[in-house]
Formats: structure tokens, sequence, C-alpha cells
């Protein structure tokens, strides 16, 4: 199994496409289909049926956004960053090519 590039919980930087050059914190990845959720990114109106536990309507929500668009995000640089795999303590670990410091 290789080592992901994106994972939950990761803040990445959106490379290409209507929503380019905005951050968000990723909330989900689905590595089938090759896609994440990220806060804030790709968000569209739906209109969704009322049901017992909610009240329906047209609301805002975050859709899936490919994986090849995103690009872990480097605070220090404040700019997106290419992972390499590193070895701490033995054990396999994501770095950040442009800064050198752990993901």
């Amino acid at each position: 199994m290789s080592m992901a590039r994106i994972r939950k919980d990761d803040t990445v930087i959106v490379v290409s496409g209507t929503s380019a050059g905005k951050t968000g914190k990723v909330k989900s990845v689905d590595r089938k289909k090759g896609t994440a959720v990220v806060e804030g990114v790709n968000v569209h109106k739906k209109a969704v049926r009322r049901t017992e536990k909610a009240a329906g309507g047209i609301i805002e929500m975050e859709f899936p956004i490919r994986l090849c668009k995103l690009m872990p995000y480097d605070a220090e640089a404040k700019r997106g960053t290419r992972v390499k795999a590193g070895d701490k303590d033995g054990k396999k670990t994501r770095v950040s090519v442009r800064s050198g410091k752990t993901l």
C-alpha cells in the first residue's frame, strides 16, 4: 500500500478549477473515486426534501473535488507543496518538499 498524499484533517489548497486558490480542511477522502470533500470549497446549492429529521429547502453544501486538483498546504511558505516519504523513529511519514517539515 502506497502512502496517501492527502488525508482527512489535512489543510489543502485548490490548484485548478473554479475554486482555485482557496484553502480548507479535508472532511473526507474517497480513494476509489479519487475525490475529497473540503470545507468551503466546491460549494453548491442543493434542493433537499423535507424529512422527519430535517426541514427541507435549498441548502448549501460542499461537493467532492478531484484529488488531482488538491495540494497539501504549507503554512510557512503560504502555498502548496509536494510530499515525499520520510522516516521518523522507524515509521514512514509524509514530509513537505518545500519546507522539509513532517505533515
